[in-house]
């Protein structure tokens, strides 16, 4: 039998192919950090988006689980932004004054 007619079904010479993700960086603000306070298409339930961090996505993180620490909430961040699932913006604010950002409440 004459193998070089063929066709390749399956090969594993290739091996695994893996897509890179461009890094996002964070985007351009001011300096200071806004707290809002929103409910829109959350069914009434209320979340504080922390807006205006120039950090990038692993230092977020880690700031987003002591926020959710120090909270006792839930959380996550999308697109730079942090969403703590509650409404207790003095003691967010304060964790970050802490660390020495300005911070200011906005919205609701």
């Amino acid at each position: 039998m004459d193998f070089s007619e063929l066709n390749l079904v399956y090969s594993t010479d290739g091996g695994k192919v893996e897509k890179t993700k461009p890094k996002q960086t964070a985007p351009e603000g001011d300096g200071i950090i806004r707290l809002h306070r929103e409910t829109k298409g959350r069914k009434g339930k209320g979340v504080t988006l922390i807006k205006g961090l120039q950090l990038d996505e692993p230092g977020i993180k880690v700031l987003a689980k002591e926020i959710k620490k120090k909270t006792g909430c839930g959380g996550t961040v999308k697109d730079f932004v942090i969403e703590i699932q509650t409404d207790q913006r003095d003691i967010i604010k304060s964790v970050l004054e802490k660390k020495g950002y300005q911070v200011k409440l906005s919205g609701g």
